[in-house]
């Protein structure tokens, strides 16, 4: 592994940054804006779906395409591009169709995320996966929050469509800085990439696939809440762009020190299912606990906890992902495990829609409650399955042990 200029992981580092604010800079106001422009609840859903909906179909063969080709600066490209393409798209005024292209677009968009990931983890030695994982996700929630934070402000300040022409600024200054980046000659590799025969053995590893379903449940709870109906609950009650800002801030804060401190603090004391399960349980309670909010100040506070909770777990499903795939496959399984988990992406705020239209905004946080105890289960269960499996290991060792 050859050593990375400091100055191309700052850059990294700002691009990354860039990519993430250019897409959530209008997330927190973008449900409210749609229902502003006199669109039902069913269809701000399939709005917000569709996001994850492109994702599901893009994001695998864009991790085969990168593996095949050894190259992942061109999707990353590609991604800069369709940021600004996706907040353009959204100023165009009209019927219906606009705003679901620019959603639509926004989703093609975050399937570049595979490139990110996997360029990123090839700075960090094969052991380190779990520390570069934790970096990137606190480069996520960053741009995240930087974007989320200015959509409340700009909406207030200047109209309802600033957030879209930002987004669009900042998208092309991603894109010209993301032409110097330059790609180490680890990955620019003389010989063949991942062939299509391999990709079988990649898709049947058992850790992606169980990590797949966990954050298929674990995006669904996120896009049902912060990143979907919990900014139309606060403005149901009175809050304006400035207590928006302030409902970003208190989820997005939390979400990134949890991100940086997981795989440092939690996982060594409580290993991988311990720390992934208490994500999940808190963030279960944290969701049904804001059907029964009445006030902007409760609000606040389940998002705050349920911020610190959601970062328990992502950082470590992203890098569990990738952890037990050699190297020329690890594209391919991120783009596996990033197209399945936008399976929640959509049917979470799709389902939670439908579910909003006929019984009220509440009972889609119930779902996504649901969707987070079922997570819980599953860690419990596997978690249970794991120890029994080292426990009999050892007991066959043991006993060979003794006869010899």
């Amino acid at each position: 592994m050859n050593a990375i200029p400091a100055t191309q992981r700052l850059l990294f580092t700002t691009i990354t940054i860039l990519y993430w604010t250019s897409m959530y800079v209008y997330v927190p106001t973008l449900s409210p804006y749609l229902s502003d422009r006199g669109f039902s609840l069913p269809f701000i859903g399939i709005v917000l779906g569709s996001y994850g909906l492109v994702q599901m179909f893009v994001r695998f063969p864009l991790g085969i395409l990168s593996d095949r080709f050894g190259k992942r600066k061109p999707f990353i490209l590609l991604g800069m591009l369709t940021a600004g393409i996706s907040c353009l798209l959204f100023l165009i005024p009209g019927p219906w169709i606009w705003p679901l292209a620019g959603r639509l677009m926004a989703g093609v968009c975050a399937s570049t995320w595979v490139a990110f990931t996997v360029l990123y983890a090839s700075y960090f030695g094969s052991g380190q996966t779990g520390r570069a994982m934790g970096n990137i996700s606190v480069m996520t929630v960053s741009g995240q929050m930087i974007g989320m934070l200015l959509s409340g402000w700009l909406t207030d300040g200047f109209s309802p469509n600033a957030p879209f022409t930002l987004g669009a600024i900042i998208a092309i200054i991603g894109l010209l800085l993301a032409l110097m980046l330059k790609e180490p000659r680890a990955n620019q590799r003389e010989q063949p990439g991942m062939s299509f025969a391999m990709i079988k053995n990649v898709v049947r590893t058992k850790t992606l696939l169980q990590v797949s379903l966990l954050s298929i449940l674990a995006h669904g709870v996120l896009f049902i809440t912060m990143f979907g109906f919990t900014p139309l609950k606060a403005a149901e009650m009175g809050a304006n762009g400035v207590k928006l800002t302030l409902l970003v801030f208190a989820f997005m804060l939390p979400h990134a020190f949890a991100s940086l401190v997981t795989a440092r603090w939690f996982t060594p004391r409580f290993g991988y299912w311990g720390t992934i399960g208490a994500g999940f349980f808190i963030s279960a309670v944290c969701t049904a606990a804001m059907a029964f909010t009445g006030s902007m100040e409760m609000l606040v506070i389940t998002q705050a906890i349920n911020g610190f909770a959601q970062g328990l777990h992502m950082p470590l499903l992203l890098g569990l992902a990738i952890r037990d795939v050699e190297h020329a496959g690890r594209a391919t399984a991120m783009g596996l495990y990033q197209a399945l988990y936008a399976v929640g992406m959509f049917s979470g705020p799709f389902l939670a829609g439908w579910l909003n239209e006929s019984w009220g905004l509440n009972s889609g946080f119930l779902f996504g409650s649901l969707l987070g105890a079922a997570a819980f289960i599953l860690v419990l269960v596997w978690a249970l399955s794991e120890r029994k499996s080292v426990v009999k290991v050892d007991g066959e060792y043991a006993e060979e042990a003794g006869r010899s």
